[in-house]
């Protein structure tokens, strides 16, 4: 009897330990949720291109099909990689992350700079042409691929962010926090996508009802998500500078540079106490943009060699097509 009654007490000394194991997880998956809350910002506002011009009927199986590659990304290889370099090389975070963030200041400055010059519109005829010829099923295959290989990316960054925010050594609770993280940020980001890629429809069904609410709410909706659109991408590409640029501005602190950091946090100091009102809203605007800045410096010096190391194999195919 007295060995059950040890038993019993051992079974109820680990389920306390395990409840305040998960309370603490979830403490600092919040944390590290909100740490990450840049890359995710990013990660929303990217997302919703991948499914312009597909069938709207094939709007949300896409979505789906770039969540389950997210989730998959997020549980099955980083969080694992994520883990054994904490625990046996933890030193190599910061590299890593630097890389991340300097790959997100490449692409922040390809979406700028092709903003600015655009496409011709023999270009433009060429890439839709070269589209339809793919046919629907290769098209879709196409974007899911690259939404899951950009969503890579950004959930190794979210990973990496949300590690670097768990206060615990613990592998466990590390394990806990980051699957917490995973699942909460995949499921509120493509939640929201799916919301964002079906408003206009809902938004139709709404207008075609002619209610006294539910007619001018949706007619709102119909003409209000082309511009919303384009806002949102012009947000992912300013958040994707902001954040690869935040990045290398704390990676470069960490190996002694401190001078871009300090600099930025100089500025933005004097500039939200200059003003009389909100003053700290204002630091915080003027520093992201000073990241920014600093990321889309890193993206065009990122370009140049990119352009440089690819021009012999550019002249490798010229070659061949002639």
């Amino acid at each position: 009897m007295s060995g059950l009654l040890a038993l019993l007490d051992d079974v109820v000394a680990l389920a306390k330990l395990a409840a305040v194991t998960l309370d603490d997880a979830a403490g600092q998956a919040v944390k590290a949720s909100s740490k990450a809350a840049g890359v995710v910002i990013d990660d929303a506002a990217v997302t919703p291109r991948y499914v312009t011009g597909l069938a709207a009927t094939r709007e949300l199986p896409i979505v789906g099909r770039i969540a389950v590659g997210s989730l998959r990304n997020k549980l099955l290889f980083l969080l694992p990689a994520a883990l054994l370099l904490s625990a046996f090389l933890p030193q190599a975070i910061t590299p890593l992350l630097m890389l991340g963030g300097l790959y997100l200041s490449f692409e922040g400055y390809e979406k700028v700079h092709h903003m600015l010059v655009g496409e011709t519109k023999e270009a433009k005829g060429v890439k839709v042409a070269a589209q339809l010829a793919k046919g629907d099923k290769a098209l879709e295959d196409e974007k899911v691929a690259g939404a899951i290989r950009t969503d890579f990316i950004l959930s190794a960054e979210i990973m990496a962010i949300a590690l670097a925010a768990v206060s615990s050594p613990d592998i466990i609770t590390q394990a806990i926090v980051l699957a917490i993280v995973a699942v909460v940020i995949t499921v509120g980001v493509y939640g929201a996508v799916a919301l964002i890629v079906r408003a206009d429809d809902i938004g139709a069904r709404l207008a075609q009802r002619n209610g006294a609410v539910s007619g001018p709410i949706g007619r709102a909706l119909v003409r209000g998500m082309p511009p919303f659109l384009e806002t949102l991408s012009f947000v992912g590409m300013v958040a994707m500078l902001w954040v690869g640029g935040g990045i290398l501005v704390h990676g470069l602190a960490e190996f002694g540079i401190p001078q871009p950091e300090h600099i930025i946090h100089e500025v933005a100091v004097a500039i939200g106490d200059a003003i009389p009102f909100d003053g700290d809203i204002l630091t915080w605007v003027v520093s992201a943009a000073g990241a920014a800045l600093l990321g889309l410096v890193a993206g065009a010096i990122t370009a140049v060699i990119v352009a440089i190391a690819r021009l012999p194999f550019r002249g490798a195919t010229q070659s061949q097509e002639h």
